[in-house]
Formats: structure tokens, C-alpha cells, sequence
């Protein structure tokens, strides 16, 4: 499945041990992009240009740990040098054929106790990625990582596209941090100063010289996840580890390794422009499959009950009226939500189970993670924290067909939450489950890593448009953000498309919904993820025109290819991406005024196809349209509203 070449030239270039500084630097293979260590005073910072601009000004390297610091005192060792030609096929993501090409500098350095740490940079064409690794050192096989020195320092005019971290131990049943805070967007970087930092990925606008995307990938049981720290009085952004009130204030902050070991690494993503940000695949590059996959999993549509009937449609009816309605729209999936354990009942849902793939639907079943750090009562609880009784579990969900799990709930990003994500992963795949995390933290290269992940929400999802007008007043507003920056490192169940124009069973009185169907249907375009549920109703059926279930019938979750045709996150956007031979395109607008665009269509796209706009009374239209000879389509976007293009 993997065809990998890798090239690796080296280098070594030793220094005698009172060499008080070197500077060594690496570029892309295209020579744009450059990365620009520095070795002064013992302590070691980088920069990094595009095309000859500043994109990052002098910034510090190195950890704190409990065998002491490594960010300063240090001496230069040595240097090596070498390249990465590497080609792979990957699912579940935004392109399904990859080829990374890099250049690597691995900088070699040590405390006055000998004891070494490298800096290893891999530079590619718009990404860099890099990370620190420890080797074994003589009288130590271990080490706690309590820290780090990692920063970045963007110029004073950049400004920045922030969701802050949320305050441990608050929100629903004290499950927060869980990714779902709001977005500044475009604020002068000298106004991030909130108290608890922000989460990864963050977004930055360097004046008129280019974008830069911060995240980290590779986060498995063995290290902790991170996010960037309010910006300090002298302007600089720090890698910060988790606050230790996350998890009920149970477990380190930091990382406890056995030695050699390596940290995750730090992603930047730099473009002129904002192609390179959305199609960027840096989160996949750099890592590699864990294990492999049990079985060949299927991805697809899913149809849930929850979304907008709730709690109380987690009854026998209810469900067999969601199955119903997946087995008409030809959707692979139901997602049966939170109390089916006690609504239903452990032995009843074999009998569902059994009826929904009768109809050739199968079935996700949602978990509570529990642990200490969840107060929430919705069951099935205490089934996935503990091993013994998660293999029971997992057993019996596979003896009754069940295909997938949602589980949700959990919150932080210590190294123990880590390990709790890693281990139901694992287990899961022994059983031939898939896992979505709900209520959860960032995938990390998550979807290479584990054959069996397809997803995670981390993001202001449907539910909220449920539960708060704030959400509903700027879901146009967040819709054009997430392709920049949430959805560009990761798979995003967001759970939406929501075609009733009140979000109440009733579907009527109250909750009304702010955007246009067009709106609603492009966003099954904009968010990506592998396994999508769908938040229709049955009613939708009947009560929407037949082409808008045609296309919600047809529209693939899995994508070959994706490209940034147009847009400006907070404003508006449009994607078009490949699945197989076909090309899909979706956009919106968040603007008070109506948007015109020329787009310029993929050149492999057919001259011919069918479009979905949005009319100024707010119902959509079918239309058939060609493009001109030089494969342009002018289009017409209303505010709040979508366009679709297939």
C-alpha cells in the first residue's frame, strides 16, 4: 500500500566543544522557504523567510526537563544533512495520492553533562516540520519532559485567526477543554493575551506578505498534547503543555519518556497565499501507520436522531424512522446517540441492529468515555476508560454487528488522555471498530496513525447551532474558517447540513435557522470527514425540493484531490474537491451583501454540470450551466447562503 523512497545524504560536521556559535540553515527543495538556526550564548533560535520575506523572526528552541534544561548551556556538536522523496496513498483524507519531498537538517547539541538532544527540521514546499529527539544517555533510560522553550515571533504587523483554550473543568458536567471556543479573526497579534492560550491549529496573516498556519502532529500515548500560549510583553508565542486542572487535576502536565524518544512535531505551513494553507497535507507527511487496519473499513453517510430531536427520540421508534430514512437515502450509516443503553436496552438493540441491516444500514453507537474527569450522566458509562471491561465491550459490539463508535466526552490533553485515546483506538481495531471522538481534542496526523479513526469533532459543531443563538447568528461567519484552519490538519465531524428552518422536531417556532438550504448543502462539500453524519429529519423528504435530496443522496464523504478556488476566512470560500473522476464544489458567504465570483474550474473538470444557488427569496434552484473557453463560471453567492457546483 505504501511506496516509500527515502534519500538520505549525511553530513557531519563537528565542532570542538568550547565553539560558542554556528549557524546552519535548511530550504525547501524550491528553495523558497528557509530555515535559519542560530547557536549564540548557549542557547539556539531559528528563524524562517518565504521568498525573502520575514514570515518568523528570531524564535527559541529547546525543553525543560527533570534532567535539566536544554535551552540553555548548550554546545554545538555536530550537524547532519539529508533528503526525503517520499510517495503514499492515504484515505480519510483531503488527497488520496501524496508525494512529500524534503530537506532535512538534523543539529546535534549537549548540556554540560554530556547529555545530548537534536533539533531535527524537515523542510518541504510551504511546511516545515520539526522536533526535538533524545537519545539514550549514559546513567538515564528516562526522562520527564516538563516544558518547553519552543516560540515563534511574527512581525508587529501580523495579525491572527485565534480560538482560545477552554477553562478546565467548566461547561457541560465539567468536561471542557473541548475545542469548541469561538474564533477572533484578523486581531493584531498583540491582543492575544488570554489567560488560558490557544488551541492548535492557529492561523496568522503576515501584512501583505503571505500566511502562516502553527499545529503539531504525531501526538500518541507517549507524549502529551500542546497548544500556543498567550503572547508575551516582548511578542512572543510560546508551545504550551496542558494546565493541570484539565482531568479533574489528575496527571502530569508534561510527558514522561522512555529513552531514546522523540517529541511531536511542530508544523508550519507558509504561503504567499492561502492555497498552501488548505491543501497543505504536513499533518500526514511526517508520520506513519501505527498498525494496520483488521478489516477494510467502509466510510461514508450516516443519518442520527439526536442532533435536532434530542434526547427524547432515543426510543425504539424513533430509531427505526432514522434507519428508515438512511435506507432511502441509500446512507451507509445510523448513528444511535447517548441512552440507548437504558431508552432501548442492551438486549432490544441487537433486535435494532439486526432491523437496520435488513434495511442494508449499519450502525455507530455512542460511548461515554467517563474516567474522573466526567461528571456527565448520558450512558453507556464507565465502558471505555478501563481495559478489561473496553475489550468485553468491544467483544460483544462485534458479536451484534456494530461497525463504529461516537465517544464522547472527554477533556484535555494531558499524556494521560493521550494514552486513553491511543488505547480505545487500538482495542477498537482488534474488533473491527471504527472510532469518532466527540467532545474531544485535535487529531494529530490521527488519521494515518490509526487505520480505525475517522474523525473528531474539536470544533463548534451542529450541536451548538442547536443550543445557542451566538452559534446560530455566526455559523456563516465560522463555516468560512474551518477550511483555513481547523478542517486543513484534520478530519472534522461536524454533523451538519440542518434543512429544517427551525431546529426543533416540530420545525417550527423557535431556534430558526440563519443560513440558506444552499448554504447548508455546500457544506457538505466544505467540511471533511470520512464518516459524516447528517443532521436531516425525516420530514426533510418531503418538505425540501427532490434535487437537494438528489444531491444529498450523491455527494461523497471520502476525497481524491481538493483545491482552494476562492475565498477570505471570516468572509467567505469555496473548495472544489475530486472524488475519483468527479469534481464537487462548494462555497459560501458570511457577508451581509451578495457575493460575485469568477471562479476558474480544475481543467480536468467537465465543461458541463449542474449548479445550486440560492434565490433572493431563500429557496435554491437547479440549474444547468457551462463554463466559457477559458473555464471560468461566474456565480452569484447570497449572504448567509452557498452555492454548489457538480
Amino acid at each position: 500500500m505504501y511506496c516509500i523512497r527515502l534519500i538520505i545524504s549525511i553530513s557531519l560536521a563537528f565542532a570542538s566543544l568550547d565553539l560558542m556559535a554556528q549557524d546552519i540553515s535548511v530550504e525547501s527543495p524550491d528553495k523558497r522557504l528557509r530555515v535559519d538556526i542560530f547557536f549564540n550564548g548557549g542557547k539556539a533560535t531559528y528563524t524562517v523567510g518565504y521568498d525573502g520575506m520575514s514570515i518568523l523572526q528570531r524564535s527559541p528552541l529547546g525543553l525543560t526537563t527533570n534532567e535539566g534544561d536544554f535551552n540553555q548551556n548548550l554546545i554545538y556538536v555536530g550537524s547532519e544533512r539529508g533528503k526525503i522523496d517520499k510517495q503514499y496513498e492515504q484515505d480519510r483524507i483531503k488527497q488520496s495520492s501524496i508525494y512529500y519531498k524534503a530537506n532535512t537538517l538534523k543539529t546535534i547539541l549537549k548540556r554540560p553533562d554530556e547529555k545530548e538532544i537534536s533539533i531535527v527540521f524537515q523542510v518541504s514546499n510551504n511546511d516545515i516540520a520539526f522536533r526535538y529527539e533524545l537519545p539514550m544517555w549514559k546513567d538515564r533510560g528516562s526522562v520527564v519532559v516538563e516544558g518547553e522553550a519552543t516560540g515563534y515571533r511574527f512581525p508587529a504587523k501580523a495579525t491572527s485567526y485565534l480560538s482560545s483554550v477552554m477553562t478546565p473543568m467548566t461547561g457541560f458536567a465539567r468536561t471542557a477543554p473541548s475545542y469548541e471556543s469561538g474564533y477572533s479573526a484578523d486581531a493584531p497579534i498583540l491582543e492575544a493575551k488570554g489567560k488560558t492560550g490557544y488551541v492548535f491549529p492557529a492561523l496568522f496573516k503576515i501584512g501583505e506578505d503571505g500566511w502562516v498556519l502553527l499545529s503539531e502532529t504525531g501526538v500518541t500515548s507517549l507524549y502529551c498534547a500542546s497548544h500556543l500560549s498567550p503572547i508575551s510583553t516582548d511578542g512572543l508565542f510560546h508551545v504550551a503543555y496542558p494546565d493541570i486542572k484539565e482531568n479533574n487535576g489528575f496527571g502530569s502536565t508534561g510527558a514522561a519518556l522512555s529513552l531514546p524518544a522523540v517529541t511531536p512535531w511542530r508544523t508550519i505551513t507558509v504561503g504567499q497565499d492561502l492555497k498552501p494553507i488548505v491543501e497543505t497535507t504536513i499533518p500526514f507527511d511526517v508520520v506513519e501507520p501505527l498498525y494496520e487496519a483488521s478489516t477494510a473499513y467502509r466510510f461514508g453517510k450516516s443519518t442520527w436522531s439526536w442532533i435536532v430531536w434530542q434526547d427524547n427520540s432515543m426510543n425504539w421508534d424513533d430509531q427505526v424512522k432514522y434507519i428508515d430514512l438512511a435506507s432511502s437515502l441509500g446512507y451507509e450509516y445510523i448513528l444511535i446517540d447517548a441512552l440507548w443503553d437504558t431508552n432501548i436496552g442492551r438486549d432490544r438493540i441487537k433486535d435494532l441492529i439486526a432491523y437496520a441491516n435488513s434495511k442494508e444500514v449499519d450502525v455507530f453507537l455512542w460511548y461515554n468515555s467517563n474516567g474522573s474527569a466526567n461528571d456527565a450522566p448520558q450512558g453507556p458509562r464507565n465502558r471505555m476508560n478501563t481495559s478489561i471491561v473496553r475489550k468485553h465491550e468491544m467483544k460483544w459490539l462485534q458479536d451484534i454487528g456494530v461497525k463504529g463508535l461516537k465517544v464522547d466526552l472527554f477533556g484535555g490533553d494531558k499524556q494521560e488522555t493521550m494514552r486513553m485515546y491511543e488505547d480505545i483506538l487500538s482495542d477498537a481495531n482488534n474488533y473491527g471498530l471504527m472510532i469518532i471522538f466527540h467532545g474531544a481534542t485535535l487529531p494529530r496526523g490521527w488519521e494515518r496513525m490509526y487505520p480505525n479513526f475517522v474523525g473528531s469533532e474539536a470544533v463548534i459543531a451542529s450541536e451548538m447551532l442547536i443550543f445557542s443563538q451566538h452559534a446560530r447568528e455566526n455559523e456563516a461567519f465560522y463555516a468560512t474558517l474551518h477550511p483555513f484552519i481547523r478542517n486543513a490538519v484534520g478530519s472534522m465531524e461536524f454533523g451538519g447540513v440542518l434543512l429544517n428552518k427551525y431546529l426543533t422536531r416540530e420545525n417550527r417556532d423557535r431556534n430558526k435557522r440563519l443560513t440558506t438550504n444552499g448554504f447548508q448543502l455546500a457544506t457538505a462539500i466544505l467540511f471533511q470527514n470520512p464518516v459524516q453524519p447528517f443532521a436531516l429529519t425525516p420530514n426533510n423528504l418531503s418538505e425540501v425540493p427532490l434535487f437537494e435530496i438528489d444531491f444529498l443522496k450523491e455527494v461523497p464523504t471520502t476525497w481524491d484531490e481538493t483545491r482552494l478556488l476562492a475565498g477570505q476566512p471570516g468572509k467567505y470560500v469555496v473548495l472544489a474537491r475530486r472524488h475519483k473522476d468527479k469534481w464537487y464544489i462548494g462555497g459560501v458567504n458570511a457577508q451581509t451583501e451578495s457575493l460575485k465570483l469568477r471562479l476558474r474550474l480544475p481543467l480536468s473538470m467537465h465543461k458541463s454540470f449542474r449548479m445550486i444557488t440560492d434565490k433572493s427569496d431563500g429557496e435554491t434552484v437547479l440549474t444547468n450551466v457551462a463554463v466559457n473557453k477559458s473555464g471560468e463560471l461566474e456565480v452569484n453567492i447570497m449572504p448567509n447562503g452557498g452555492v454548489i457546483i457538480y
